[in-house]
């Protein structure tokens, strides 16, 4: 069965709205089978830049340290609770979901199948590019940078070169919001890009995943990738975006041709805890194609 990892990271965000993604991941949280899920306490502070162009980046390091903590545990007992986080064989471990929060939370998520897969595919379903630098962000966020982070070394990168995917296993998906320095970006690391339309059906999906020699895929979902007529609780709401079952279709289509190893949603800030059950319903649907 599939388990839950909640992490309310809100640092990363650049927007205004970014302590509202503490609201929408413990919203996601209480529809989750409470025995398959646990949290990963973020720390309540912004947290300092640590001279690296990088807002917030102390708080971080530190989330992303208690993220990869529980992940290892739930390898090696299906409970994150566990004593001992050394499993016989890690890559037979069930898949884990990851809610957040922001973007950033996909980072050590992906690091950790990486290292246990070594020809992991990943397809990023988001509104932008996040394919910033420290540099070459505007605001300094680190969700900006968060998929230049899985294929680059930046400050909250893997460790090493075992934990990052390789570029040309990696599909940015319904991005329509892409700066300069991003649109550069792809074509420097030859990250393939699928528009909207390009997802109305699978077809060119499934074939840059079958084409890609990857034997295991993770999934990342940013919720603004969706239309904003189909959920208003996004931070970062871009026009003309996927419908729901446009999304639902390609996340059960990719999940035809790859195995899953491992998932993670993120984006959803409710303009109030009442407000979040007029999106539960979507976002659920959405769990239940990666679950």
């Amino acid at each position: 069965m599939t388990r839950f990892v909640v992490v309310p990271q809100w640092q990363g965000s650049p927007s205004a709205r970014a302590m509202q993604l503490v609201d929408g991941a413990e919203a996601i949280a209480g529809d989750l089978p409470r025995q398959r899920t646990m949290r990963v306490e973020v720390p309540a502070s912004a947290g300092e830049s640590l001279d690296t162009g990088i807002r917030r980046l102390s708080s971080l390091l530190r989330a992303r340290d208690a993220l990869g903590d529980a992940l290892d545990r739930t390898d090696a007992t299906g409970s994150p609770d566990a004593e001992d986080p050394s499993p016989a064989d890690p890559r037979s471990a069930e898949p884990v979901i990851v809610v957040g929060g922001d973007c950033g939370v996909a980072v050590p998520a992906i690091a950790h199948a990486a290292a246990r897969h070594d020809l992991l595919a990943v397809v990023w379903f988001d509104a932008h590019g996040d394919l910033h630098t420290p540099d070459s962000s505007p605001s300094g966020a680190f969700a900006g940078m968060a998929l230049r982070a899985v294929v680059e070394p930046l400050p909250l990168s893997a460790a090493d070169a075992g934990g990052r995917v390789s570029p040309d296993r990696v599909v940015l998906a319904g991005a329509r919001e892409l700066d300069p320095p991003e649109r550069a970006a792809l074509a420097e690391t030859g990250i393939a890009h699928l528009g909207v339309d390009d997802l109305a059906d699978a077809g060119a999906l499934v074939a840059l995943l079958a084409g890609s020699g990857a034997t295991a895929v993770h999934i990342h979902v940013d919720l603004d990738v969706l239309d904003p007529a189909v959920i208003s609780g996004v931070a970062s709401p871009v026009p003309f975006g996927l419908s729901l079952d446009d999304l639902v279709g390609a996340i059960r289509a990719v999940r035809t041709v790859l195995p899953l190893a491992g998932a993670s949603i993120a984006g959803f800030a409710p303009a109030s805890p009442a407000a979040a059950v007029d999106d539960l319903g979507t976002i659920l649907r959405v769990v239940g194609a990666l679950a």
